[in-house]
């Protein structure tokens, strides 16, 4: 082999390690591309996980306060109704008794005009 072919050879060498090294460090980028890519995507799925477990507490809280006021209004429904009821038995009690008055009272006009 002569200078000039060792030297090409030499040069072509040079020239392939170079590209290589061009092509290792061009596919690393882009891995690395992919890689953040990833990275910033895991991040924003955390941040949006996060939101979401907070609105679904508030969510969770608010139902559980909407639970609560329409149980008690049920139970104001209920005492209404209860209300209702006893004030038509005390009602029917007074028209007893109003009705018993008066027999008493007609009984005792009776006796006393005989």
């Amino acid at each position: 082999m002569t200078h000039s072919s060792k030297s090409l050879e030499e040069k072509r060498r040079r020239e392939a390690i170079a590209a290589a090294t061009c092509l290792t460090e061009a596919l690393v980028d882009h891995l690395n591309v992919g890689v953040a890519q990833a990275y910033v995507n895991q991040r924003k799925l955390d941040h949006e996980v996060k939101t979401l477990q907070v609105q679904a507490s508030q969510f969770s809280k608010q139902t559980a306060q909407w639970i609560s006021m329409v149980e008690g209004f049920n139970q104001a429904l209920k005492e209404i109704g209860d209300v209702e009821n006893w004030a038509r038995s005390i009602e029917m009690d007074m028209r007893t008794i109003a009705t018993a008055l008066e027999y008493v009272h007609k009984g005792q006009l009776q006796s006393a005009c005989s």
